[in-house]
């Protein structure tokens, strides 16, 4: 974790780490997603929905969302530490959408002893939370990038104050938290107004 966030020096690496991956060095791309693989690999495996958390896909997940990144990195803007990760937030988010349509077009078949012992939710259950998924979702795209990276980088990659104060620049940990407060507030009046 402190690799994602760290020192000044580490948050600059970003940067320079983007910069030599986009002009072919393998072993920059290979260090800039490293700091990025476990956070990843958590969040990928909370997000998923039952039935899709096995760890294998989780993995896959993962695996194809630096790929995607990589193959794209010429169009991302490095414009402040963190946006990278929220880059990658995206990019993760858009092929975990792909994957519930495809489940939808195609759903596994399954017998009717896993169904029993499945402890998914039921259908009324995923219903609501896939709504309020989709009115968080809604919500933080209505946010300015601010306050949707400081709500990404709390609430759902679960950086601590600290963490999110280096990573945004802030100059304390007391800035962050405001930061993230303020941005709570504006996610729950756009999830209310939209």
């Amino acid at each position: 974790m402190d690799e994602v966030v760290g020192s000044k020096s580490r948050m600059e690496n970003t940067a320079t780490l983007l910069l030599l991956a986009r002009g072919g060095d393998s072993r920059a791309r290979d260090r800039l997603f490293g700091r990025y693989l476990s956070i990843l690999q958590r969040w990928a495996h909370q997000r998923r929905p039952g039935g899709f958390r096995d760890l294998r896909q989780t993995d896959d997940l993962v695996q194809d969302t630096l790929i995607r990144a990589f193959q794209h990195l010429d169009t991302f803007e490095h414009q402040r530490e963190g946006a990278f990760l929220a880059y990658l937030r995206q990019i993760m988010m858009n092929a975990i959408r792909d994957d519930l349509r495809r489940a939808a077009v195609r759903p596994q078949p399954m017998t009717l002893e896993e169904i029993e012992a499945d402890g998914a939710p039921s259908p009324l259950e995923e219903t609501i939370g896939r709504d309020c998924l989709e009115r968080i979702e809604r919500g933080m795209d209505r946010l300015d990038p601010e306050s949707r990276q400081a709500v990404v980088l709390r609430v759902e990659f679960g950086l601590s104050h600290e963490e999110i104060a280096q990573a945004m620049g802030k100059p304390s940990p007391d800035a962050a938290r405001m930061t993230v407060a303020r941005a709570l507030v504006a996610l729950t009046k756009a999830m209310r107004d939209g």
